[in-house]
């Protein structure tokens, strides 16, 4: 819970920042100065695009939260036993192993969310952030048209 306050305390100070930033667009824009009105435009298409950009992120940890409590539920997470080094990282090996299992899971059940969402966890231990938000977009994609159907 302590996450989302975080979470939320920030985007209000986005929002405040985003407001008057497009407040001096508008400035810009009524100037009628060729140049300044060029600018203005800009500065009033930044808004929309970090809007869009947080509302996409935001939206994709809701879904990722939304199958990690459906799994759970299910006892279907993959469980956090991979072997720690002293600085709490999980050694390499045994994340290697991990994700050829969850790798191997996937290819046989290529529409079960739950195997993709593991496999996107087994990426993320790799160090693969790539390839883990790919593997849990695919997850999310097939939990949202399993649970529409």
């Amino acid at each position: 819970m302590k996450t989302k306050a975080v979470i939320g305390l920030l985007l209000a100070a986005l929002l405040l920042y985003l407001v008057l930033l497009g407040q001096r667009g508008v400035v810009l824009v009524a100037s009628g100065e060729p140049a300044a009105v060029a600018l203005g435009v800009g500065v009033l298409i930044l808004p929309v695009l970090v809007v869009w950009a947080i509302g996409r992120e935001l939206l994709f940890g809701v879904r990722t939260e939304a199958m990690a409590r459906q799994l759970a539920a299910e006892g279907r997470l993959p469980p956090d036993d991979l072997p720690r080094n002293e600085a709490g990282r999980i050694e390499r090996a045994a994340a290697d192993a991990a994700f050829e299992r969850y790798r191997a899971e996937t290819e046989a059940a290529p529409e079960d969310f739950g195997s993709w969402f593991r496999l996107a966890c087994a990426y993320d231990v790799a160090g693969d952030r790539k390839r883990a938000r790919a593997a849990m977009r695919r997850a999310g994609a097939l939990h949202r048209s399993s649970t529409s159907a």
